[in-house]
């Protein structure tokens, strides 16, 4: 594969502390590979002051081009933001906390020179704590049921893509990113290769519990609509199980065994389908609610300064 324009994009957050490692590194590990690069760090409203330190970089070497988005919008819109801004032929994507290390680049691209357009990074011995492992885990069983497509859990946002993937990418129109799926609809020729996942430096994640659990609500609702076709599944359960309950209760009638008649039945019918009917209209109402942010077509992220761009 001849020399071309390499791209990294890093969506950055709370790495402060080890920006000027991270962009060493790939500047070190770029330059192996060919002089015509870019790095573009997309400064997700850091609250550590790390667009000063994007902007001192920036200063000092062209290469870098920073974003500062007027706003905290989320890792995976920050990456979008990056993907919207660069000129690459290949692009990798790369987590600023140095977990994924810079030095992983160069076999992603001899990988890529075998002719493949997407070359992911399998991170076979994952460094994170256990309940994120596990919660990872959970997740992706969960969306793999709903979404009948199969993500590792092991595959995250780092690897490298043609141009071609990354512009299929980002004629996708949905308001909701989420970057491994969105990769994964895509299609294209793809391998995994493993990669060496590091612990995480600086500061710890920002993704709180409550924080996974509402990406994991808007990824599902937004590449599935599987839970809407459960709830008919739902329904006919509940339709034979009311016949068959009412059959039994017809015997019990015939047989003088019911006392107060209809009472019990009653009760259990109420409660029972009411919780069924609210359960069911809380999950039409999730999917008006995406198509009421969609209709509205508001910008995905917005960009507040940028340096070299």
């Amino acid at each position: 594969m001849d020399k071309k324009r390499i791209s990294v994009v890093s969506p950055v957050y709370g790495c402060k502390s080890h920006l000027r490692e991270l962009y060493m590194r790939l500047v070190e590990t770029l330059e192996l590979l060919t002089n015509d690069f870019e790095i573009i760090f997309v400064n997700d409203a850091s609250p550590d002051d790390s667009w000063n330190v994007i902007v001192e970089i920036a200063a000092r070497d062209s290469r870098l081009k920073g974003l500062n988005l007027s706003r905290n919008f989320g890792q995976h819109y920050a990456i979008t933001a990056g993907l919207e801004h660069c000129t690459g032929d290949w692009i990798v994507v790369i987590d600023c906390d140095l977990q994924d290390k810079p030095e992983e680049i160069l076999q992603l691209y001899t990988k890529a020179s075998e002719g493949y357009d997407i070359v992911l990074g399998k991170r076979n011995n994952r460094s994170d704590y256990f309940l994120k492992r596990l919660f990872s885990f959970l997740f992706y069983k969960f969306l793999n049921y709903l979404t009948d497509k199969k993500h590792d859990y092991y595959v995250a946002n780092f690897g490298i893509y043609s141009n071609k993937v990354i512009k299929s990418i980002l004629k996708m129109g949905d308001s909701i990113r989420y970057f491994p799926t969105m990769v994964h609809w895509v299609g294209y020729k793809s391998v995994t290769i493993e990669v060496v996942h590091c612990q995480r430096k600086g500061s710890k994640t920002s993704y709180s519990f409550g924080k996974r659990i509402r990406l994991a609500s808007d990824i599902i609702l937004t590449f599935s609509d599987k839970p809407m076709r459960l709830t008919i599944i739902l329904g006919f359960i509940i339709s034979l199980g009311s016949v068959l309950f009412a059959i039994y209760n017809l015997i019990l009638y015939l047989k003088g065994l019911i006392v107060v008649p209809g009472w019990t039945s009653l009760i259990i019918s109420i409660w029972f389908l009411s919780g069924i009917i609210i359960f069911i209209l809380g999950i039409v109402g999730l999917y008006i609610g995406k198509t009421f942010e969609k209709v509205k077509d508001r910008p995905i992220y917005l960009v507040a300064d940028s340096i070299n761009c």
